[in-house]
């Protein structure tokens, strides 16, 4: 299940459970889908496994009242086979980053529904990388490469029926036994050749979160790895100002280890890393250095700066409080 925003947990989880069905030479994955997107490297790192899986993908955008918004857009284009439940819809698949939107003028009269023209070179890029990618997949899975484009530059977003009737997904399904039982007989392209699905009353073994995804989901949580790094700081800090302690050290460097490591798996902002270091650095500077709180003001200023720019994206789900 893909119950949330795309991350490093949830992207790990979904490529070993592709890896452990192919060793288990299952019949086919069904990935349940309920997602506002989440992190462009989590999900490109995911679309390259499902296009090198050996086995047929099936994106599921359930339980009624789901949605397979940005990122989930393009798992479904990805995906061997693509099915929505009623009630659902998918699309909104424009990039963000934590840069100010420029104010753009008013589109002519007539020309409502055109997407405006990017202000600067780094959103039209991205944009137009996002919107070859998309069409790629959908080149690759015979999907709708127009409404790729649209749903990339403009945001469009349809309900289930209507992207059955574009060719954006393949078919409408109640619930998981209905769309086995509904793809049961049809012939996907794999890497090896291609295989004719037999899924009509298959047994269903559904993936739970183990420890390496729950270990992952906690040190990845924004805030989680932030309060790692800075506590791991202060420990190594106690131990220089007391020397021999060993507790705090030992404790400081674990700290700072999986700190950093949540962080490396997160869109971080180096420039905004080396504010919180430089910040630091001046506090403990003003420590040592009568400076009438010049140098402790200043440290506190970039540590501040630094902490609310860590995280290059505007996802709700990975900004700090």
């Amino acid at each position: 299940e893909l119950n949330g925003a795309l991350g490093p947990a949830s992207a790990d989880l979904i490529i070993r459970s592709i890896e452990g069905a192919e060793e288990a030479q299952a019949e086919a994955v069904v990935i349940l889908m309920d997602t506002p997107g989440g992190l462009d490297k989590s999900m490109r790192e995911l679309v390259q496994v499902i296009l090198a899986a050996r086995l047929p993908v099936i994106t599921f955008v359930a339980p009624n009242g789901a949605r397979a918004a940005s990122a989930g857009t393009y798992i479904a284009y990805a995906s061997h086979i693509a099915a929505m439940a009623p009630a659902t819809n998918i699309g909104s698949s424009t990039p963000v980053s934590i840069a100010p939107t420029p104010n753009l003028p008013a589109p002519a009269e007539g020309q409502e529904d055109e997407a405006p023209a990017p202000a600067d070179a780094m959103t039209r890029k991205v944009v137009n990388d996002a919107v070859a990618y998309l069409q790629g997949l959908a080149e690759l899975r015979g999907r709708n490469i127009d409404w790729a484009e649209e749903t990339v530059r403009v945001g469009a977003n349809v309900r289930a029926s209507e992207a059955v009737a574009l060719g954006i997904v393949d078919l409408i399904a109640e619930d998981l036994p209905g769309l086995l039982e509904a793809v049961d007989g049809w012939e996907v392209a794999l890497p090896d050749g291609p295989v004719t699905l037999d899924t009509a009353g298959a047994g269903i073994y559904r993936v739970e979160a183990d420890w390496k995804h729950e270990l992952l989901e906690l040190i990845t949580d924004p805030t989680i790895a932030y309060g790692l790094l800075i506590f791991g700081i202060y420990g190594l800090i106690l131990e220089f100002y007391n020397p021999g302690m060993i507790f705090p050290s030992v404790i400081g460097i674990v700290c700072l280890l999986l700190g950093a490591y949540g962080l490396q798996m997160l869109p971080v902002n180096y420039a905004a890393l080396a504010l919180i270091f430089v910040g630091i650095a001046m506090m403990v500077a003003e420590v040592f250095t009568p400076t009438m709180g010049v140098l402790g003001i200043a440290g506190v200023v970039a540590f501040v700066m630094g902490s609310l720019m860590l995280l290059d994206t505007e996802s709700p789900e990975f900004g700090l409080p």
